[in-house]
């Protein structure tokens, strides 16, 4: 509109703009992969709407007939794009709300409640139109950054790292799918934090862009790292039901842009000329959508490593509509790293090259969830001799990290382990019960010949029910089968290394 103009109701809306360029490609995308699903986010709203009268900063001006005013405008853009044959599946009010000051272009400082305000108008008028588009809040970091925070408003500081539980607590929620967050500042967590206080909520990842490394030679391992690690791999981990990317394509240079981010990459880099060069987020993305498919979920996976990268190899699991089971598994080392999966009765092992991430995917298996059935591992509980290492770094490597539903954690021998009886822990059921299997995950190396024996009272022994020795990252002890509230391990045989445990689990047949 002219400055000065207003057109509360609409009546010049137009989406003529869109209509040379990006509703054809849009339309293309979409013929190319039927199943696509397109997230529309508004960098700004009319610059009527708002207090500065420009598309760069401002806020909405606090009316009723604006709010009303932009909902009607959300609504419009819908509808058009619904004629021109693109659905729009889910759609945010506003593109990271808390970047106040954005650098040349369109942004606008939108509080959480202003926020509710837009959705209690948009949300009645979607439905009237009979559109199924989905509401999502927020739209920004993990947690505020500091830069963000500096500049908060008096009346906004009840928002800092609290803005999508401030929409969702409030009436607009009803209205609204979920949230959706960026990746510029915090750690994936918060997504878990989000879904523990309103599980009935989605949770959606919707921008990351990776960025020039400041030795451009290092590009592309230092993105393949950060986005295996937190988008990959720690978003779906952390409840995530989407991983999108920021930008599609750029040219060598980092262009088109329209201000702010002049050091972003691309998932391809065009050029020179009309040479395509697939960069790291190609093949981060591609690791979950040339095996995940729609309608997947992502089934518990122990995982060894963390978002905050510890040296162990992390990983996230799918079961897919058809039954398979899809296992990402990042290794961000410069070395080569071992590991083993094991599913029900099956197993593999594989060794992953130094920085580099990968899936594997297997059909389903009638028999897996029928033959064995993992027993809750809540209420275990490990003793064991030695205590732990007596080494600095190491001394928190006690029994309890073996049975704590965790595989970052560990219990370590602390000494080279030799022929006298070394008991690693007693994981003990809240109650006794039958047991037919024990499995236990190495953080390093494997036991060497053991002995297992059993107890209902943790004072008279079984004869051994089990002896063996260890090859590699996965140890599964066949159990008798009888009730059972203690089991001890008890090492036999000599070694010049350590022995660690990182994951305890007891499994029982399936029919019992």
């Amino acid at each position: 509109m002219p400055a000065g103009a207003t057109d509360y109701s609409q009546r010049h809306f137009s989406i003529a703009h869109d209509e040379a360029e990006i509703l054809p490609l849009l339309r293309e995308a979409q013929r190319l992969n039927p199943q696509l699903e397109i997230v529309a986010t508004p960098w700004s709203p009319p610059a009527w709407m708002k207090t500065n009268d420009s598309l760069i900063g401002g806020r909405l001006i606090d009316t009723p007939q604006i709010y009303h005013s932009y909902a009607l405008y959300l609504t419009k853009f819908i509808d058009a794009y619904r004629r021109q044959g693109v659905t729009v599946n889910a759609i945010t009010v506003q593109n990271e709300p808390q970047n106040r000051n954005p650098a040349g272009y369109p942004g606008t400082d939108m509080s959480a409640a202003q926020e509710e305000k837009v959705i209690e108008a948009l949300g009645p008028m979607l439905r009237s139109a009979g559109l199924k588009t989905q509401i999502l809040a927020y739209d920004h970091n993990w947690s505020e950054h500091p830069n963000d925070i500096a500049g908060t408003p008096p009346d906004e500081t009840m928002d800092t790292n609290d803005y999508p539980q401030e929409v969702l607590s409030s009436p607009a929620a009803r209205w609204v799918s979920g949230a959706a967050y960026h990746c510029y500042h915090g750690d994936p967590s918060a997504m878990t934090t989000l879904h523990d206080e309103f599980p009935t909520k989605d949770v959606y990842f919707t921008e990351c862009s990776g960025s020039q490394s400041s030795d451009p030679a290092n590009t592309f391992s230092d993105t393949l790292k950060w986005h295996s690690r937190n988008l990959i791999i720690g978003s779906p981990r952390n409840w995530a039901t989407t991983v999108i990317n920021w930008n599609i394509a750029l040219d060598p240079s980092g262009r088109p842009h329209v201000g702010g981010c002049g050091t972003c990459t691309g998932i391809l880099t065009i050029g020179p000329g009309d040479k395509v060069t697939p960069d790291a987020e190609y093949y981060t993305l591609g690791a979950l959508s040339c095996f995940v498919q729609p309608g997947a979920v992502r089934i518990a996976s122990t995982s060894f490593g963390i978002t905050g990268w510890n040296g162990e190899v992390m990983d996230v699991a799918f079961r897919d509509p058809d039954g398979t089971t899809v296992l990402v598994a990042h290794n961000e080392n410069d070395n080569p790293e071992a590991f083993g999966v094991l599913e029900g009765d099956r197993s593999f092992t594989n060794t992953l090259p130094g920085d580099s991430l990968a899936t594997f995917a297997w059909p389903g298996n009638p028999g897996v969830g029928q033959g064995l059935r993992e027993l809750d591992p809540s209420g275990w509980r490990a003793t064991a001799s030695p205590a732990g290492p007596t080494d600095p770094c190491c001394q928190g490597d006690v029994a309890s990290g073996a049975v704590d539903d965790d595989a970052s954690t560990r219990f370590s021998t602390g000494n080279r382990t030799g022929a006298r009886p070394v008991p690693p822990g007693r994981p003990r059921p809240s109650r006794a019960g039958a047991a037919d299997r024990l499995r236990l995950r190495r953080q390093g190396d494997y036991p060497r010949p053991y002995t297992v024996t059993v107890s209902s009272d943790g004072t008279s022994w079984s004869t051994a029910v089990a002896n063996g020795t260890g090859t590699g990252e996965l140890t599964v002890v066949p159990l008798s089968g009888a009730p059972v509230r203690y089991v001890r391990m008890t090492l036999t045989g000599s070694s010049g290394s350590w022995w660690s445990v990182a994951d305890v689990r007891a499994y029982v047949a399936g029919d019992r």
